[in-house]
């Protein structure tokens, strides 16, 4: 039996190939249209709700109940004598508390088993970089103990960057105000947003999409240096051949010890809506 087990969600953005190489454990977060309630990756892929929102079809998403994260400590509590959970920043979303409650209920059913819920304070790709870190520990053999500083000590170590196509989904759901508001002035502008601390904030504005990948790249420089190894997950939604070319521009002008593409949260894209183009990433020094 392994010492440790790794939890996360959907909005985590980790590469298929990577949840199965450390045995992951994926809990899949809600996407609702029109009362018909969809398990993200599981019977609604990424591309799919974009396709929806393009249409004109505007969804809701609601965290997994305590009784998902329940039966997915249950049925890892088989392999592994303690288990890590990490989420979505609590602000963001209910998951951490769905998570937590779970955990409370494990204490009676799972008492054997150790379970530790962690806030990522982010999300998307740096919370799936913050698991991978994690389930990398978890794999080497670490202790409970030693892997819960891994993924405390990565926490402020992770970037989120990424590039809003329009201002049209922020608008309506008015998740990040300093955003919305700007929605107002009638400008063709594209902003540039990060989620650190828990909260999710504009840094700049820029006129175009491709000045937006530009300003992306320059920050990274400024926060990573041109030679640090790197660890990047691409992400987009649905704009699959503008991550594959940033992905190349990445490649080319860092030190990458390794660089995936994925698909933007549809938990998080329904709100920023399609186009979103980023990266998540953290430097080793």
């Amino acid at each position: 039996m392994a010492k440790v087990g790794i939890i996360t969600d959907t909005i985590a953005c980790l590469p298929r190939e990577l949840v199965e190489e450390y045995g992951i454990v994926i809990v899949p977060i809600n996407v609702i249209f029109e009362d018909q309630v969809y398990q993200d990756e599981v019977d609604i892929t990424p591309s799919e709700v974009y396709r929806l929102l393009g249409e004109g079809k505007i969804p809701t998403t609601s965290a997994p109940s305590p009784g998902v994260y329940l039966e997915a400590y249950r049925e890892l509590s088989q392999r592994v004598e303690s288990i890590v959970c990490i989420t979505i920043a609590t602000e963001l979303t209910m998951v951490y508390q769905s998570a937590t409650q779970a955990r409370e209920m494990a204490k009676e059913e799972l008492p054997h088993t150790t379970v530790e819920v962690i806030d990522s304070r982010t999300a998307a790709g740096s919370q799936g970089l913050i698991t991978l870190a994690a389930a990398r520990a978890a794999a080497a053999g670490q202790s409970l103990d030693e892997v819960i500083k891994v993924t405390q000590d990565m926490i402020p170590r992770v970037h989120f960057l990424a590039v809003i196509d329009t201002l049209t989904y922020l608008a309506k759901h008015g998740r990040v105000p300093a955003i919305a508001a700007w929605a107002g002035s009638r400008l063709q502008i594209k902003p540039l947003l990060t989620v650190s601390n828990g909260k999710a904030r504009p840094i700049t504005a820029v006129r175009t999409k491709r000045r937006g990948v530009e300003r992306l790249l320059e920050i990274m420089r400024q926060r990573t240096g041109a030679n640090s190894p790197l660890h990047v997950i691409v992400l987009h939604a649905n704009v699959l051949e503008e991550a594959e070319s940033l992905k190349q521009r990445i490649s080319e002008e860092f030190n990458c010890a390794e660089i995936y593409v994925k698909d933007f949260t549809p938990v998080m894209g329904v709100h920023t809506g399609p186009g979103l183009l980023g990266a998540a990433f953290y430097a080793d020094n």
